[in-house]
């Protein structure tokens, strides 16, 4: 079997991996917008570079796409993300902007602590409106907090 050729020109041979690449948020709704407005699925897979398999999965996920609220500054959303994680970031961050603004100093240690404790908060609370169920979900059994 010969080299693989991508659709972006480039060639591996066949004991390469071809890097995984993750479309951001503004890409996957402009894709979206533009089937919306009337562009074929083939049209936007050229204009984009990407498989038309890819560009129809976007389409499909176009109610999903526009319900995500991200967080300031996170451009790809990952399926690995639970909605308690989303939630705590957005609260932390409207608890480090409070803070810059009454000129409180924030180190690493403080905002971990607090990223901490905010999903512990959040965690509770989730358990607390999920009474008689149990959760299954593997991301809320461990919260490790980054540095980044």
């Amino acid at each position: 079997m010969g080299p693989k050729k991508l659709s972006f020109g480039t060639v591996i041979s066949s004991g390469e991996k071809r890097k995984k690449v993750m479309l951001s948020l503004e890409l996957k709704q402009e894709i979206a917008e533009k089937h919306e407005c009337g562009m074929r699925v083939s049209d936007l897979a050229k204009q984009y570079g990407r498989n038309m398999s890819t560009i129809s999965t976007i389409i499909k996920q176009n109610a999903a796409i526009k319900a995500v609220k991200p967080s300031k500054g996170i451009t790809i959303i990952s399926n690995h993300r639970s909605p308690t994680l989303e939630e705590m970031e957005r609260l932390l961050l409207i608890w480090i902007k409070n803070k810059e603004i009454v000129c409180d100093t924030i180190t690493e240690t403080i905002s971990c602590e607090k990223a901490s404790a905010i999903y512990c908060d959040l965690k509770a609370a989730g358990s607390r409106d999920d009474a008689g169920e149990s959760s299954t979900d593997p991301r809320m059994e461990e919260f490790k907090v980054s540095r980044g």
